[in-house]
């Protein structure tokens, strides 16, 4: 058997963060991964700004650079293929600066990631697949499974820490997934050559029976994500459900319509979950493993990002006090309801807003009259202004009355 102080399972930027966290701090980490790097997932691929500071401090952000990324200076919205409203991220109150986002790769962040976090001396296993936790009494203190040959393995430690994703091994082991209420929705990704007119925007483009997410990733490239409804999917293949509901959009066949998608069409079900807590001790779930919220609000590497932070912080706590009870670790899932509990009501008005068209276009007229407005959500959606500053700064009272205002008259 081999002991850590912490074992991470899951090699995405949740557990990679966690990893190069908890290795600063000087504990002894193992990382186990089903995975072979590099890898693929359904991802918007795009990191808000808030991400940065996170991302430098993490030692990680130079090497992100280094692939040179593109840099998105905000969001291009249209409602039901009404005119773009470009919408820059508001102006830094720390440098003056307008700060950008990320759009990179994911095979290639993950990739990098996880060099570096192998790079810090922390124990990798790729290609193991961890099919069971390691128990004393009623607290965590391993993991099980079996390697690339079918080989089986125990690995020991004080505690664990699951950032599986949405198929991580605590929310089946404990049935712990909490499926959101209202739609179900399903996201197909594919990146494309031969884009047209992005401008350094992420473009997104809302219409029946969803939206998507239009951005550059390198050279004459783009990530093309389409969300919609899972009742609007039928007996269509995937590519050709895909292909169709795109270039119904105005708006994105103009973009599209000289492009060529290079791979095939990948999907996930059930974007929005979320999850209950934690029933035993010696175990934490970070990133998307503790629930999703739909990206037309916030991307998840931001949230994977900063929950890891968080939850790093308790574990900390937990090693000087010697506790690693449920008691003690759920102080972590309190911190990050407090943190993230108003982006999540956020999300859901504005998901309520955009799948009504007379809503949707009502909101983007009161955007596209006030910048302070539009930039403020651009802000907080970019995870670089609190969402108390939608609440108290005046931001929902123009937005709803500009929506109610509309729909009395239709």
């Amino acid at each position: 058997m081999n002991g850590f102080d912490v074992i991470i399972i899951g090699g995405g930027p949740a557990g990679c963060a966690m990893a190069l966290d908890l290795n600063l701090r000087g504990y002894e980490v193992a990382l186990c991964d089903q995975a072979k790097f590099p890898r693929d997932k359904v991802c918007g691929e795009f990191i808000s700004p808030g991400a940065d500071p996170i991302l430098e401090q993490l030692g990680v952000l130079d090497a992100i650079e280094a692939l040179s990324p593109q840099r998105l200076k905000g969001v291009a919205i249209s409602s039901y293929e009404s005119q773009e409203l470009e919408i820059d991220y508001p102006v830094s109150r720390e440098t003056d600066l307008r700060p950008s986002s990320l759009s990179v790769p994911r095979c290639q962040l993950d990739a990098l990631f996880l060099e570096r976090v192998q790079n810090a001396g922390v124990k990798i296993f790729q290609q193991h697949k961890v099919t069971g936790f390691v128990f004393d009494q009623d607290c965590v203190v391993g993991v099980q499974g079996w390697d690339e040959n079918k080989t089986p393995f125990t690995l020991k430690a004080k505690l664990v820490v699951d950032a599986g994703g949405r198929n991580a091994l605590s929310l089946k082991k404990f049935s712990l997934k909490r499926q959101a209420q209202g739609r179900s929705r399903i996201a197909f990704a594919a990146h494309w050559q031969g884009v047209e007119g992005l401008n350094d925007y992420c473009h997104m483009h809302v219409s029946q029976p969803g939206y998507t997410g239009i951005s550059a990733v390198g050279k004459s490239q783009a990530n093309v994500v389409l969300v919609v409804d899972a009742s609007a999917y039928g007996d269509e293949t995937v590519e050709t459900f895909y292909h169709r509901v795109l270039m119904k959009n105005s708006r994105r066949r103009k973009i599209l319509l000289n492009g060529e998608r290079l791979e095939p069409v990948r999907s996930v079900e059930s974007l929005g979950f979320g999850v209950k807590p934690v029933s035993c001790g010696g175990l934490v779930l970070v990133g998307d493993a503790m629930g999703f919220i739909d990206p037309f609000t916030g991307e998840g590497i931001y949230l994977s990002l900063r929950s890891s932070q968080i939850a790093a912080e308790v574990i900390h706590a937990g090693f000087q006090k010697s506790d690693f009870s449920r008691e003690f670790l759920a102080g972590y899932n309190k911190k990050r309801h407090e943190e993230f509990s108003g982006k999540f009501m956020l999300s859901r008005a504005l998901q309520w807003l955009i799948y009504n068209k007379y809503f949707c276009d009502a909101v983007m007229k009161s955007l596209s009259v006030n910048q302070n407005l539009a930039e403020t959500l651009a802000g907080v959606i970019g995870d670089i202004r609190p969402v108390r500053e939608i609440v108290a700064g005046g931001f929902l009272a123009p937005l709803f009355v500009g929506c109610f205002s509309k729909n009395r008259r239709q």
